[in-house]
């Protein structure tokens, strides 16, 4: 029997692979995805990934063509370009949900990239990157957050919990995960004694704009228009029928 060829699509990382080892095949700023078949229908409607949280994530890697492509090296901005394509691939452009109790449709295919600006990295093909804080003077290196970050800090989050259930430790812990080193001392217990005594809550505030200034994303904003005529930029719902369009919103 003649093997079967699936359709793919390159898709194009908002990277550009710049923050990828030459030796990463994410380094050419491209994966090449598949469309979704029944198999990733199964991924989707599978009861106990849904639950564990990790549904997206396998459906995801499930639809990477190259399968030297390590799905946890990927940086946030990647991998929710990767999502939008796997939407697009499996379900078509039109995104129908609910905004402020009235239906909008809009066009997936229109997002664009955000992409990284280049002047900020401090060397091509490596995920490190300097900033001087305003206030305090103090000079940070950090990462763009991976895969491998984000389960790492969402378990370092459920333990801290477990310890104190009134506690709300996310935004000090992903800083502690994405600084490298404070004023060139990368010992990991200086970092976290500077993020939780020292670290100054406006110079957290200008080092987390900073981030968002150039990290790599797409582009989620949409001008939606009310029944009434108003027009309101927003950043695109991402509610359960972006993936379950069957799910009657």
């Amino acid at each position: 029997m003649e093997e079967l060829k699936f359709p793919t699509e390159m898709v194009d990382l908002p990277s550009n692979g710049l923050v990828y080892p030459t030796t990463n095949p994410l380094s050419s700023g491209k994966v090449e995805m598949k469309y979704m078949t029944a198999k990733e229908e199964d991924i989707l409607t599978n009861q106990n990934y849904i639950k564990d949280g990790t549904v997206i994530d396998r459906l995801l890697k499930s639809l990477i063509v190259d399968k030297k492509v390590n799905y946890d090296d990927l940086v946030v901005g990647d991998k929710n370009a990767i999502m939008l394509a796997a939407r697009v691939l499996g379900y078509g452009a039109e995104y129908t949900f609910k905004y402020n109790n009235e239906e909008h449709t809009v066009d997936l295919s229109t997002i664009e990239a955000r992409p990284m600006d280049e002047k900020q990295l401090l060397k091509k093909g490596e995920n490190r990157f300097e900033f001087k804080l305003p206030s305090s003077g103090i000079t940070i290196q950090f990462k763009l957050l991976q895969g491998r970050d984000d389960r790492k800090i969402q378990a370092e989050i459920k333990g801290l919990q477990k310890l104190n259930k009134k506690a709300n430790p996310e935004l000090s812990t992903r800083l502690k995960h994405i600084i490298l080193s404070v004023n060139g001392d990368e010992t990991p217990s200086v970092i976290r004694e500077f993020v939780d005594n020292h670290f100054l809550a406006r110079d957290s505030r200008a080092f987390r704009s900073h981030i968002k200034s150039f990290q790599p994303d797409i582009d989620m904003k949409f001008d939606l228009e009310s029944n009434d005529g108003i027009v309101e930029e927003v950043n695109l719902p991402m509610t359960v029928s972006f993936f379950w369009p069957d799910s009657n919103l």
